[in-house]
């Protein structure tokens, strides 16, 4: 009796398609509300990706979901506050949020205004200046743009 009780009450993904999404959020401390739960089912179901606050909502719109840009823009620093996303600032005009946290770089193909991680082991970076006093490096982060070869 108790292993047929055990198999009906399972659940899977299928059945709660948020389950995900709303444990990512309860383990960094955010409450799951509505718009916290669909942007980070769309984040974070799926590989790693780059987004910029308008391509998300443009993607939220598809989606037939209705969420503003302000939400949305603040929701992305928030997930930024906790370690959920990476806030990559290309120039000042540009700035992405990457699902992948790790330490990393970055190409910036400019034709096509993306980001795209640049390989493991790919850039090596050698001599740096010395940190202030007091100071101590944190991370270093390399962007890399480029253009179209004609």
């Amino acid at each position: 009796m108790s292993d047929q009780v055990k198999t009906n009450h399972k659940t899977t993904a299928k059945e709660r398609p948020f389950a995900r999404a709303i444990q990512t959020l309860r383990n960094v401390g955010l409450r799951p509300t509505r718009q916290r739960m669909a942007l980070a089912k769309i984040l974070f179901d799926g590989a790693n990706r780059h987004v910029t606050a308008d391509s998300l909502h443009e993607e939220i719109d598809k989606a037939n979901i209705t969420i503003s840009r302000a939400t949305i823009y603040n929701t992305l620093h928030q997930f930024t506050d906790v370690g959920l996303l990476r806030e990559v600032v290309v120039d000042s005009g540009r700035t992405y949020f990457d699902t992948n946290v790790t330490d990393h770089h970055h190409y910036f193909l400019e034709e096509e205004g993306c980001l795209q991680d640049i390989p493991d082991g790919a850039l090596t970076i050698g001599l740096l200046p010395e940190v202030p006093p007091g100071k101590k490096f944190s991370r270093v982060e390399v962007i890399i743009h480029v253009a179209k070869d004609s």
